[in-house]
């Protein structure tokens, strides 16, 4: 089983750019496919930095098998896939700070 985190980033553009019914699909991504096997989704010049389509926007998220991990990071649209991809290659290690610090916050599985 994976901990599956979210950036504050992400829930806010998850809010801004996602239907009540798209963000249902994404939560439902990360607690059935995510937490499970996070090996899904198309990779992204990394085996361990995907994205998932959902409707006609894009999910990205980084995972850490080390620690069983992942995190949600982003959401674009396909106009802006590539300079969204270029922004996440250029905060790698941020991220993994991220999920260090959540990992301590919040427990081993994402629970207190």
């Amino acid at each position: 089983m994976y901990a599956v985190f979210r950036t504050e980033k992400f829930d806010k553009e998850l809010i801004k750019q996602f239907s009540k019914e798209e963000q249902r699909r994404v939560e439902n991504f990360e607690k059935k496919q995510l937490a499970e096997n996070p090996h899904v989704g198309d990779p992204l010049g990394h085996m361990f930095f995907r994205e998932k389509k959902v409707g006609g926007k894009r999910v990205y998220f980084l995972i850490y098998d080390d620690v069983r991990a992942v995190l949600m990071v982003a959401v674009s649209d396909k106009k802006a896939q590539q300079e969204t991809i270029d922004e996440i290659k250029g905060r790698l290690e941020d991220y993994h700070e991220i999920v260090k610090e959540s990992i301590k916050q919040h427990g081993e599985y994402g629970h207190p």
